[in-house]
């Protein structure tokens, strides 16, 4: 830091919270450590019920330097991380990063302290403090982790062993971007690592306690419907992938049959006349449905990478063809075109999100 005080906010998201809440904000003010370096501790109530609110009560007694937002009625985790955020870009909070952390108590100053001095060595770093994973965790935390884990590896290409977790420090010019990003509920954290790389910003590790209270019952993640949401974005680039992949071969299937022959050249006309209509309806999609109209001069990089995409579909098609037992007809051919797209649509979809469909200010 060059001698630079560390400044960060802190903030909390808080859904009908007890006591942990109350004893972890007398720890986070009674740290030493912490004092010269917490600029301001913002919590945000999501729409509690009438039997919690005396907690919010109570902090404002007993800490009036908090700063206590509302949700009139659960808008959802991600909501309130981005009311957090806003609130902060408007206040002008002149800060180097913004600390998250859950109200139920699984989080302790301790592991907050680590992830400072972590981030302290980089403020353009996120860092995630993660969890050691046993057969004791409860079950639906090790679920929705090891799915979550697994697709940011393989979109991604980044090790990131606990996608769930609640205590990060973010950079606080990566926080005015994740005002913008879709989903107001657990989503949107999975979708801040996801999004990461796109902004040049590292992801980093730091351990921390793994804290279970009561099987994690007060945890709000819904399973199915929020394990559903976290993955909607890359479930929705499937479907659309599905359906331009039945126009694509139903058509690539026809103009062979059409032709009546597998050289080099019938191949790829085949390719070409099933890919421009398939492609169409995929881009459709995708710019309208799948990645919400994002991007800057779309067409005209998603027409690049569908010519570069049809040619490699059309060389490595007739490649592996070769290299299947010959038979007379497309049965082989179509055989071979569907393994080289599925290995194409991996590939289509780190470029169209990382690089077509870009979350940004400027959207056409």
């Amino acid at each position: 830091m060059g001698g630079i005080i560390l400044k960060i906010d802190v903030v909390i998201p808080a859904l009908n919270p007890d006591d942990k809440l109350i004893q972890l904000i007398s720890e986070i003010t009674s740290t030493v450590t912490l004092l010269n370096i917490i600029k301001q501790i913002i919590i945000v109530d999501d729409g509690s019920d009438k039997l919690h609110k005396n907690i919010f009560n109570e902090l404002t007694l007993h800490y009036p330097e908090l700063t206590i937002l509302h949700h009139p009625t659960n808008r959802g985790k991600g909501a309130a991380l981005k009311t957090a955020f806003s609130y902060i870009q408007n206040h002008l909070s002149d800060v180097d990063g913004v600390a998250t952390m859950d109200s139920d108590g699984q989080h302790t100053v301790a592991a907050l302290q680590s992830c400072v001095d972590k981030f302290s060595l980089n403020t353009d770093r996120l860092i995630i403090g993660v969890r050691h994973f046993t057969n004791n965790i409860p079950f639906r935390s090790q679920f929705g982790n090891l799915l979550t884990s697994g697709l940011v590896r393989i979109l991604t290409r980044q090790n990131i062993s606990d996608t769930q977790t609640g205590l990060r420090i973010i950079p606080i010019a990566y926080t005015a971007n994740l005002i913008d990003f879709p989903g107001n509920r657990f989503e949107f954290e999975f979708d801040m690592l996801l999004q990461a790389k796109k902004y040049d910003i590292q992801v980093v590790e730091q351990p921390i306690p793994t804290i279970y209270l009561d099987g994690n019952a007060s945890s709000h993640f819904r399973v199915i419907r929020d394990s559903i949401a976290i993955y909607s974005r890359f479930l929705k680039f499937a479907a659309s992938g599905l359906i331009s992949f039945l126009i694509d071969i139903s058509l690539f299937y026809l103009v062979l049959f059409i032709l009546n022959n597998n050289v080099l050249n019938s191949i790829m006309i085949a390719t070409i006349v099933s890919r421009v209509l398939s492609s169409i309806a995929n881009y459709m999609i995708n710019h309208q449905v799948v990645f919400n109209n994002a991007g800057h001069q779309t067409l005209i990089k998603y027409a690049i990478l569908f010519v570069a995409q049809m040619f490699a579909s059309g060389f490595f098609t007739d490649l592996l063809t070769t290299l299947l037992p010959a038979t007379n007809g497309p049965i082989m051919p179509t055989i071979a075109k569907m393994i080289v797209d599925f290995i194409l649509f991996m590939v289509s979809y780190r470029i169209q999100s990382n690089f077509i469909f870009k979350e940004g200010p400027q959207n056409v």
